[in-house]
């Protein structure tokens, strides 16, 4: 099943997931945008993308070290909230909660 990838825009009109992507270098670029081509086209079916839930209605998508926060609208929109470089054992609380504000504000 098909999903319908969307990025989360502040008021002033930037993409906070969008920019972290475009600062990546080329490689890890080209990874995380074909994951996300893939969570597009195949949904959760998608090959080399794990999903899991943190807390309620927020969900990461985990990409190799990187790992993008996100929430569904409407059973098939994914809004991508926050992205990060995972580099310990335990989720930084700074980041879920940076998330969380976003996905309040959706």
């Amino acid at each position: 099943m098909a999903m319908k990838v969307t990025f989360y825009t502040t008021s002033s009109g930037r993409s906070p997931v969008l920019d972290y992507i475009q600062e990546l270098p080329k490689q890890e670029r080209a990874r995380l945008l074909e994951a996300l081509e893939q969570v597009e086209n195949f949904g959760f079916e998608a090959v080399r993308v794990r999903f899991r839930q943190i807390e309620s209605k927020l969900w990461e998508i985990k990409v190799s070290a990187h790992r993008i926060f996100y929430v569904l609208i409407d059973g098939d929109e994914m809004i991508l909230l926050h992205a990060y470089r995972k580099q310990g054992q335990k989720l930084p609380l700074h980041e879920r909660d940076v998330a969380i504000k976003r996905m309040n504000e959706v």
